[in-house]
């Protein structure tokens, strides 16, 4: 936490997060905008939300673009925030709000990130293993999980009913997986994609979440609540070898909620 505070203490390091809640995914040149300081200058001060947890940075072809990352500024918020008078501190809880609310046309409308004491592998084969799925998701996720092939979200009550269903877009075992969502009922091609990336530091893994395409406000609050519940879930697992003791999509809405609605 003492980095979270230290990022945000920075008058210049708040402006660029109130940028990145205003419109998230933004490269470099778009946050330098009107700042009237060196790129490099810039370029230090995301360095630091970046080690702070509190931005993450994809790759768009050469472009890097930086999402906000609202976990820690939800860590900050239970662990003392929430001990207040909410009404005083509605200033305060904007930059997670409009963090989780976000959605911008062709760029992912919600980045989660993790880090997991595990191997690359052991966070890629719990991803598609269809025991583990049922343990940390409450779902089984089954698949063969080759490219272009279907995957389903089925529940673990015997029924075989599949909440969720989609294809499989990219598998790159232990590094990526990329799957689309659909709603089975609605018969629609889908329009969300998941994206499921892993990098390996030494005796630990950041995940990286992304959900693209998202319908509606409603649908991407749903979804980062959910992303929060089974990536905390599954971390707990690996790291302990038991799920958390209360199935956290029981406080929030599960990720399976989320209608995965054509955008045309």
């Amino acid at each position: 936490m003492t980095e979270v505070f230290r990022a945000l203490g920075d008058p210049t390091r708040r402006a660029l997060l109130d940028r990145l809640h205003e419109r998230n995914g933004q490269s470099l040149s778009e946050l330098c905008q009107g700042l009237g300081m060196a790129r490099q200058s810039v370029t230090q001060h995301l360095g630091v939300l970046k080690d702070a947890n509190l931005i993450a940075v994809l790759y768009r072809g050469r472009e890097r673009l930086h999402y906000l990352n609202p976990v820690p500024l939800q860590e900050i918020h239970e662990r003392w925030i929430s001990k207040f008078e909410r009404p005083r501190l509605d200033v305060v809880n904007a930059i997670k709000k409009r963090a989780e609310d976000t959605a911008m046309t062709k760029r992912p409308d919600y980045v989660y990130v993790t880090y997991i004491g595990a191997s690359a592998e052991t966070v890629w084969d719990a991803l598609t293993s269809e025991e583990l799925t049922a343990q940390f998701w409450g779902h089984s996720n089954v698949s063969t999980w080759e490219p272009g092939q279907p995957w389903k979200h089925v529940r673990t009550d015997g029924s075989g009913i599949a909440d969720v269903t989609g294809r499989v877009v990219d598998s790159e075992r232990p590094t990526r997986l990329a799957i689309t969502f659909e709603d089975p009922g609605t018969g629609t091609a889908p329009a969300s994609l998941v994206t499921f990336t892993i990098e390996e530091y030494k005796d630990i893994v950041k995940l990286t979440i992304v959900h693209e395409n998202i319908p509606t406000a409603e649908d991407a609050e749903a979804a980062a609540l959910g992303w929060a519940a089974v990536g905390s879930n599954l971390k707990s697992l690996l790291e302990t070898g038991k799920v958390l003791p209360q199935a956290p999509w029981d406080m929030h809405a599960p990720v399976r909620d989320v209608q995965m609605r054509s955008n045309s």
